[in-house]
Order: structure tokens, then C-alpha cells, then sequence
């Protein structure tokens, strides 16, 4: 399993309904991408302060390497990723992807 992790800096002007629209336009893409395991997304609540400015995320969990390579590539979440990025303070510079491996062993 892949866990794909997407933290998001949002531009100051991108109010609440219009990130809650790219929620639901990422969480739809569970319809139509295959190897799509589970979809999360919501506003940093930790109490540590590191969030360092990105205070929204979302998590995609993949059956597999292969699946998240053809979601990466899918046209609706070309759509979806464009119009999360438009919504980003600075493009894609307001975000950080980091796709962790999930194994039973230890690392």
C-alpha cells in the first residue's frame, strides 16, 4: 500500500466553500481512479505549532505503487490537482507531497 499525503498552504482568499468543493472533487476521484483505498482531507488540528503554514491536508491511500503512477496521470485528477493548485498560496510551491510505503516491516 502507497499513503499519499498532501499538506496545502491555501492563499488567503480561498474561503471555506471553495475548499470544501476540492475536497469533494478529490474524494470523488475514489469513483473513477482504480486502487483508490481511502480518501481524507480536513484542517491541521495538532497542538505541537509545526504546521509551518499548511494548515489543510488530505491522505490517499493506494493498493499499490502501479495504482498511484495512474492516478498521477489520470485526467480527472489532472482537473482536480489544477484546481487544487489555483487555490494554493504560490502554486505549487503551497504544497508538500510525501508518499510513504506501508509495510508490515520495520523500516
Amino acid at each position: 500500500m502507497i499513503r499519499h499525503i498532501v499538506l496545502v498552504r491555501f492563499a488567503p482568499q480561498t474561503e471555506a466553500v471553495e475548499i470544501e468543493a476540492i475536497w469533494r472533487d478529490l474524494s470523488a476521484l475514489k469513483d473513477s481512479v482504480p486502487g483508490i483505498l481511502s480518501f481524507a482531507a480536513g484542517r491541521n488540528d495538532s497542538p505541537e505549532g509545526f504546521g509551518r503554514g499548511y494548515e489543510h491536508g488530505f491522505v490517499v491511500d493506494f493498493t499499490d505503487g502501479a495504482a498511484r503512477d495512474a492516478y498521477l496521470d489520470h485526467p480527472d485528477h489532472v482537473r482536480a490537482g489544477a484546481r487544487l493548485v489555483a487555490a494554493t498560496d504560490g502554486g505549487v510551491d503551497g504544497l508538500l507531497i510525501f508518499d510513504l510505503p506501508m509495510n508490515d516491516e520495520a523500516p
